[in-house]
């Protein structure tokens, strides 16, 4: 994929992140990358960053183009959307009524948000571009739910606590047209989810992990790996999120 020139955001904050990568090399050194990136450690405040891909290759397949091993893609995909042109969201299946699931940090409570599902490389539906509200917001967890004035003609995504050893993540990095990402399960912990090898960048953030059956595991919020390989992508587990929502209930998840 051509790489495009840096926006004004990323030339503004250019030096910044600079700085931080070198820092970041330097209290490294030389140690080989490990097999296993650490995880489980205190979770970080939220906020929006990994501006590099988990590896030294990008590996973004568009979704119409994707012939990988992972269950019902081009069913799954349709649910997912570009979220006021920055984040990533899914439409899920909930008792109450689908709603669009994303990360919390992408939104504000009661914020009119703009919502385009299909923008993709040879779209294969109708795209719809509809306005939604963020009915719920939070950190700790990092989630939000936006109920949508329009429900496209799709079927939404279920929600799973069922981990598999393979995950990936249907996503718009940087606002582009969708594609898709796997890659290989670390560890559940801290009310987190940690996986590797599975690019991520701006823009990915609220987009959902999947595990193999196409089920939603947990949302992605955060990117932590780089060029070298160091580092793992980390998100909130569905089943936190349902604890914490008092629109999404128990039934809303299973064991699937």
């Amino acid at each position: 994929m051509a790489r495009q020139p840096p926006g004004p955001f990323l030339t503004l904050w250019g030096p910044f992140l600079a700085g931080t990568a070198l820092l970041g090399i330097l209290a490294c050194g030389d140690d080989a990358v490990p097999e296993e990136p650490p995880v489980c450690g205190t979770p970080q405040t939220a906020e929006v960053r990994g501006q590099w891909q988990c590896g030294p290759t990008l590996d973004f397949t568009p979704i119409n183009s994707y012939r990988g091993g992972f269950a019902d893609v081009q069913d799954r995909e349709d649910a997912v959307v570009l979220i006021d042109g920055r984040c990533t969201g899914t439409l899920i299946e909930a008792g109450a009524g689908p709603v669009v699931l994303t990360a919390g940090h992408c939104v504000g409570l009661g914020d009119r948000s703009l919502l385009v599902f299909n923008f993709e490389d040879s779209p294969d539906g109708d795209p719809l571009v509809t306005e939604g509200t963020v009915i719920e917001q939070s950190l700790d967890p990092d989630y939000a739910l936006i109920e949508l004035d329009t429900l496209p003609a799709v079927t939404p995504v279920r929600l799973t606590n069922r981990a598999t050893e393979q995950l990936a993540i249907i996503q718009h990095p940087r606002g582009r047209p969708k594609v898709i990402a796997e890659g290989r399960y670390l560890d559940a912990c801290n009310r987190l989810v940690y996986y590797s090898d599975l690019d991520t960048l701006v823009g990915s953030s609220g987009a959902g992990v999947l595990n193999r059956q196409g089920y939603l595991l947990g949302i992605h919020t955060d990117g932590d790996c780089d060029e070298s390989g160091r580092g793992a992508n980390r998100g909130w587990m569905a089943d936190v999120l349902v604890e914490a929502s008092p629109y999404l209930q128990s039934d809303d998840i299973a064991d699937r």
